[in-house]
């Protein structure tokens, strides 16, 4: 492993200031820490760990994994023989494990911070000027800076977010009382989630989407079958439907919408109104356009092969650059990033990024869609598998979904995977690392699975591109 030793002397002159302490961020400046650089990494929150650790991933999944708990014990464990009587939450305590969860994770981020000699530049940054960063008026020099400051809500003309009746995921995770009425903008992974939290607490949870199905970007087979289970959970799904404004009233929220395509318009009352359309890079005060760093046509930092902008010695990651907006993208180009400046040659396959929704079934995708590799003209094959012929899965009592594997035809090179069912986000990694080895879909099936377990689904599903799966 090569590693970079610093010289520099001075207090205020480093190897690397990242700006920004989210996955991306904080993993570059470890990582860049690791081969011998003196770093600093600027964040003006009063913790770090970014919107990841703060008031997203962490703190949503420590709500679902509490409200899947609840589910589980008002309507599967009898299934079990485990009687538990009348079940009720405390939605105090609930909210009390996501603050400690979430105090954990950021506290862990400060801790590694002081292990690898990382300074904490407490405040907002912007780049003075190449080779200069200026946090809260304060200048500091760096031989290379790394723009690492994620990514915000996308806001809804006619919309306007207060954070307590019309709210952004922020306020969402905050609710004091479960809503009797939540109506979801958005049909994305954000609003799934969040819809499903307050849902299993017994509020009414209406989705209004834009397009024709929600999450779009699945492969449309799981997709359809994703939609079946969210609905079935009691989600009254509004598709093709546009929002054309939101009034806060006493009571609630009124909203109006219409079809997509145009047509007349309906009122629906809510108590709570999440907006959750997307997010946009958050480039707010950072002087890109004094330094010269030119943006996309999106809006993002415009990046090389190697993350560089057309200033050199600045370069930018994550959700602020072109790619899915993924906490775990971003940690991969963080680390790769550290490692080019100290000279290395890393890789990211792109192509073997997964993505998972962590509504229950859970939803997990890797490589492309069936949809993709049609459009590209491909000759393929499809293996299936259904969790209904999975023993561990009836074991559990979670037969709902599929495995579906995609291999080229000629090849046998696995090109896409999708999961729909029970912790398929963690069945995906087995695919996704296929994909990144250049695995066929024989080397799937031919790996020896433990049984009984979940991940003989993926095996039977890599059996069944070549039709011989066992099970079914």
């Amino acid at each position: 492993m090569s590693a970079t030793v610093s010289n520099l002397a001075g207090p205020d002159s480093f190897d690397v200031i990242v700006i920004g302490a989210g996955p991306g961020g904080y993993v570059c400046a470890i990582r860049a820490a690791q081969l011998g650089m003196k770093v600093a990494c600027v964040e003006k929150r009063v913790t770090l760990g970014g919107t990841c650790l703060n008031i997203g991933c962490i703190p949503s999944k420590a709500l679902l994994h509490s409200t899947e708990h609840f589910e589980e014990a008002k309507h599967k464990l009898e299934t079990h023989g485990v009687i538990v009587g009348e079940v009720s939450y405390d939605l105090g305590k609930m909210m009390g494990h996501k603050t400690k969860t979430v105090d954990a994770n950021v506290k862990g981020v400060e801790f590694l911070f002081k292990k690898n000699k990382i300074t904490w530049l407490k405040g907002t940054g912007s780049i003075a000027a190449p080779g200069k960063v200026s946090v809260d008026g304060k200048e500091y020099a760096a031989k290379h800076i790394v723009i690492a400051t994620g990514s915000e809500s996308v806001p809804l003309n006619g919309v306007e977010v207060d954070e307590k009746k019309i709210v952004t995921s922020t306020g969402a995770l905050e609710l004091e009382k479960v809503p009797e009425h939540l109506v979801v903008i958005g049909g994305g992974v954000i609003g799934l989630e969040l819809g499903s939290v307050w849902q299993r607490l017994g509020a009414k949870v209406t989705v209004v989407e834009f397009m024709d199905r929600l999450a779009p970007g699945l492969d449309l087979e799981i997709g359809k079958q994703f939609e079946r289970a969210m609905t079935k959970q009691g989600m009254k799904l509004k598709l093709k439907t546009k929002v054309t404004g939101a009034k806060v009233t006493g009571e609630g929220v009124e909203l109006t919408v219409a079809p997509a395509a145009g047509g007349e318009e309906e009122k629906i009352s809510a108590d709570i109104v999440l907006l959750a359309i997307g997010r946009r890079p958050y480039l707010a005060s950072l002087g890109l356009e004094t330094a010269g760093v030119k943006l996309d046509e999106r809006g993002r930092v415009q990046v090389d092969a190697h993350f560089a902008t057309n200033v050199p010695g600045i370069y930018a990651i994550g959700d602020c650059i072109t790619g899915a907006m993924l906490a775990h993208k971003a940690e991969d180009e963080g680390m790769a990033l550290a490692e080019m400046i100290a000279g290395q040659k890393p890789h990211i396959n792109y192509n073997a990024i997964p993505s998972v929704i962590y509504t229950w079934p859970e939803v997990a995708t890797v490589g492309e869609t069936e949809e993709q590799i049609k459009a590209k003209g491909v000759a393929y094959k499809v293996g299936k598998f259904p969790f209904t012929a999975n023993g561990r899965a009836r074991a559990m009592g979670e037969t709902d979904g599929l495995v579906k594997i995609i291999a080229d035809a000629k090849t046998d090179l696995v090109l896409g995977a999708h999961i729909i069912g029970p912790d398929a986000g963690t069945l995906i990694a087995e695919l996704a690392m296929a994909i990144e080895f250049g695995a066929s879909s024989e080397d799937v099936a031919r790996t020896c699975h433990a049984h009984p377990t979940l991940n003989e689904a993926v095996k039977e599903a890599a059996l069944a591109v070549e039709g011989r799966a066992i099970h079914i």
